[in-house]
């Protein structure tokens, strides 16, 4: 469910937990997709074959790919009313915990750890931890900076 905060509103988010955003499915397509995109054929990730044989008994997604589904992820848990315009500002703390194998589907929770006055705009700091389901470990924690523009 999406949580709706106007702009204005903001910090009453400190503190938090914006729930999970919907299931996202990770097909080997997108992760070719990524490949072609990334110059990044690894035969863990594009070679279906060779990787039931490795480390990990299937293809995996790459880190950053899944890293970078964040945003459709993080869209499905916030909609700041009155913001025109939205900018991933960075990323303090990521870390790889599980890989993704390829047929997964991940979600996104966040909790919002502080907002702040930066740039002209509101900065907002999240805690978001994107899981594998039936996972033990997630796939990716990362503290993310996001700027609100008025």
């Amino acid at each position: 469910m999406t949580t709706t905060v106007a702009y204005a509103d903001l910090q009453s988010l400190v503190g938090q937990n914006l729930g999970y955003s919907d299931w996202f499915d990770v097909t080997q397509e997108r992760i070719n997709t990524f490949a072609d995109a990334t110059d990044d054929h690894q035969w863990i990730h594009v070679d279906p074959e060779r990787a039931k044989e490795g480390p990990f008994g299937a293809p995996i997604a790459h880190g950053f790919l899944t890293l970078a589904l964040f945003i459709p992820l993080w869209v499905d848990l916030l909609d700041v009313q009155g913001a025109t315009t939205k900018v991933n500002y960075g990323l303090d703390k990521v870390r790889f915990v599980s890989p993704v194998p390829a047929g997964s589907r991940i979600r996104l929770t966040a909790t919002v750890a502080e907002v702040t006055e930066a740039g002209g705009g509101i900065q907002m700091v999240v805690d978001a931890t994107i899981e594998i389901e039936g996972g033990t470990k997630p796939a990716v924690v990362a503290r993310s900076l996001q700027r609100f523009y008025a």
